[in-house]
């Protein structure tokens, strides 16, 4: 059975942002590993961190001359200005224990499991919605278990269009990244977030 590199959400209000890209990560100095860049195939470059949970998989397992399934956090500024944090590597037959004989593409097994290359899953709360540019902007709050980040909650900024109407509520985006943008392919609403104010 091979692990699916972007897990099913386990419970409708479960904030995360989380995708996948296939590429080769080149470290800015090879004395330190976990500050770099991700070359996609289009030739791409996206600046990227390596988490240190992944970085030991990196150290042990990883060629760093070949092309991986990179499952990366998002973090962007503004549209075109991505950057990605290596969460951990997906590969079904190095990192998997899966008999090598099945070796079907690794992008039909994506494709399996109703992911692609650059797919990204959004959820969170919709705080902000630029109709001029196309833009809208989700709150993601990290888990509370996270209680070494200073600000446990970030803004991610997606190319797309929701109704102003639908502000302050949690929402699902599915998203593909198109060089250095996220690019909503489509959003579901799921329920309005209610005011912590009393």
């Amino acid at each position: 059975m091979i692990k699916n590199p972007i897990q099913e959400v386990t419970n409708k209000l479960q904030y995360r942002a989380i995708g996948i890209v296939e590429g080769i990560y080149k470290p800015n100095n090879k004395d330190q590993l976990n500050r770099g860049t991700l070359t996609d195939k289009d030739g791409k470059i996206i600046n990227t961190v390596i988490l240190g949970k992944a970085l030991s998989l990196i150290k042990k397992y990883i060629n760093l001359e070949n092309n991986y399934f990179w499952i990366v956090y998002p973090r962007n500024k503004s549209t075109n200005n991505l950057h990605l944090q290596v969460a951990g590597i997906w590969d079904p037959y190095q990192l998997n224990k899966v008999d090598n004989n099945l070796e079907k593409d690794p992008n039909e097994i994506l494709e399996e499991l109703n992911l692609s290359n650059n797919y990204f899953s959004i959820r969170g709360e919709l705080v902000y919605v630029n109709t001029q540019k196309k833009e809208v902007v989700i709150k993601i709050c990290s888990s509370p278990t996270s209680k070494r980040l200073k600000d446990p909650t970030f803004k991610i900024i997606v190319e797309g269009e929701i109704s102003l109407q639908f502000l302050n509520n949690f929402v699902s985006l599915d998203v593909i990244r198109d060089g250095n943008i996220l690019r909503m392919v489509k959003y579901e609403i799921i329920e309005k977030i209610k005011s912590a104010k009393l």
